[in-house]
């Protein structure tokens, strides 16, 4: 059962992690959707976008996912995040990450990300991750 809300999750990030990128489109049991417009500033050489935008946004998606079922806590933290890259991803269309919770334990959460190019089936990426959870009451 999720206990926020995208809405509630987008207020709390403005006010605890404000430089984040990407836009939550949903959030639903365990999982969460977002975007990302993609601009100059995220693209590398060969106009595809960077790896670093691709694990940012991943990070950021997987992230508002565990809000979704812990609630607002700004020291859920990544402990660990592996990615691999399986193709370019296009500079000319939008990110999309599709996120995952696989398990939500006391003190830890992991989860997959798959990121897409707007409009392809295909993932770009598909990145796993870790995250230490502080002790709950």
């Amino acid at each position: 059962m999720t206990v926020m809300t995208a809405a509630a999750i987008e207020e709390f990030l403005d006010e605890v992690f404000p430089h984040r990128q990407g836009t939550i489109e949903g959030v639903d049991e365990m999982r969460a959707t977002m975007s990302l417009a993609i601009e100059d500033e995220h693209l590398r050489p060969g106009a595809c976008v960077s790896g670093p935008t691709l694990m940012g946004l991943a990070d950021v998606c997987l992230y508002v996912a565990i809000l979704a079922q812990i609630g607002p806590e700004p020291m859920a933290v990544t402990t660990d995040l592996n990615c691999h890259f399986l193709r370019r991803a296009r500079g000319d269309r939008d990110l999309i990450a599709n996120a995952r919770v696989l398990k939500l334990g006391r003190r830890l959460a992991v989860g997959e990300v798959q990121l897409f190019s707007a409009g392809d089936e295909a993932p770009v990426a598909l990145v796993t991750a870790t995250y230490a959870l502080p002790e709950m009451d």
